[in-house]
């Protein structure tokens, strides 16, 4: 099996609803962001994977024709707000088992305003098992967003569960508000204290605006090598994908009708586990994280998932600061989804970029001084979660 090496990696500055250009040409602008960055042609690409959620069929072959038309295998990939991560995994295992020398994911996203909905209502909907369980728990539940409904619902449960303060979710904001400020590819850069956060709208239970990510439009976009051919054209080798796993739901998801259990945290824990033992490490070895934290509450649950502190720990884990610069791991150094934007086919891609400038040192500002690994995790209903360990080899 080949080891993985990340040659190039492209990013836009994700932009609200209406003030980004097409979705093709945002994506085609991305792949050619990543070629420039890993100094590779397009000519070398063997296959390509793209990721969007909101599009018609055959929108990778759109954006990718703008870059060049090389007959080239096009996968389009959807898999709900890990999709960007998915694209990636198929291209790491297209070039691990030497399918290909060199792959290109990438991913975009030209979004509308207001919560995500159902496109289609004229059938059953993927997430329908999902927000049954949203349903038992909170009467009227079935006239808030999906989204809202459940992960505001997981965090309820979270707090009921361990006590967990309000204040908790809202330093967790606190914190993503902060690191944003250094990030030129943000939407929300201006810094929040938790009262502020406490402060705006609630949107659910105990959830409030500032603690909800974005909808956005952006793109973003990477160009996966064997080491053997990054040797054999000069490229920057250094950044390596030490594990990567990719989990579905199991009966625990729904069996337990925990909300907590519905928005993934399993998913989360065995994709965790897996890319520990792929790399022989473990969460204290981690410097630098990006993590799903579309809501505030998803971070929380995210934080024992990954274990980086013991179940109903993450309260203390927050308020010591072990989740920021100084801390144990910096989480979320971009300011996250919840200040950086959530197009959901980019989002992933622009995880991947983030670690890999943490990781060669060029992240300016908000660089994690001295950082060698890096974890990424990217989480969809519905449902998919997708963990990658990266690694600086000298």
């Amino acid at each position: 099996m080949n080891r993985v090496v990340v040659a190039g990696v492209g990013m836009l500055p994700f932009v609200k609803p209406g003030a980004a250009a097409p979705y093709n040409e945002m994506g085609a602008e991305a792949i050619r962001l990543a070629l420039k960055d890993a100094n590779l042609s397009y000519e070398h690409v063997g296959q390509a994977y793209a990721g969007w959620v909101y599009g018609d069929s055959t929108a990778g072959q759109a954006a990718l024709y703008k870059v060049g038309l090389s007959g080239i295998p096009v996968v389009n990939v959807n898999n709900n707000c890990s999709t960007g991560s998915t694209a990636l995994f198929l291209a790491r295992q297209a070039v691990e088992s030497g399918i290909v020398d060199c792959a290109l994911a990438f991913g975009f996203e030209q979004m509308a305003p207001g919560a995500l909905s159902t496109l289609f209502n004229d059938r059953p909907g993927p997430l329908d098992d999902f927000l049954e369980v949203a349903n038992e728990a909170f009467e009227g539940a079935e006239t808030v967003p999906m989204a809202l409904r459940l992960f505001g619902g997981a965090g309820y449960e979270y707090q009921q569960r361990y006590g967990a303060r309000s204040e908790t979710f809202a330093k967790v904001r606190e914190k993503a508000s902060h690191h944003a400020r250094h990030n030129e590819r943000a939407i929300f850069r201006t810094p929040l204290s938790v009262e502020d956060v406490l402060q705006s709208p609630t949107m659910f239970l105990n959830l409030t605006r500032h603690q909800c990510c974005p909808p956005s439009s952006g793109a973003a976009a990477a160009i996966l090598c064997s080491e053997q051919f990054a040797r054999k054209h000069g490229l920057d080798a250094r950044i390596v994908i030490a594990g990567q796993a990719m989990t579905t739901d199991r009966p625990s998801t729904f069996a337990e009708r925990s909300l907590i259990k519905a928005v993934g945290a399993d998913m989360t824990k065995e994709a965790a586990q897996l890319v520990y033992e792929q790399a022989g490490i473990g969460p204290d070895d981690v410097d630098v994280i990006e993590l799903h934290d579309c809501f505030t509450t998803n971070e929380v649950i995210t934080y024992e998932g990954l274990g980086l502190c013991a179940e109903g720990a993450a309260e203390k884990f927050i308020w010591d600061g072990d989740n920021t610069y100084g801390g144990k791991v910096v989480t979320n150094p971009s300011g996250g989804l919840l200040s950086k934007g959530h197009p959901l086919g980019a989002t992933g891609l622009g995880q991947c970029a983030e670690l890999v400038w943490q990781l060669r040192g060029t992240a300016g500002v908000r660089q994690v001084e001295g950082a060698r690994i890096g974890l990424q995790h990217n989480l969809g209903l519905g449902g998919a979660c997708v963990v990658t360990l990266y690694e600086r080899k000298e």
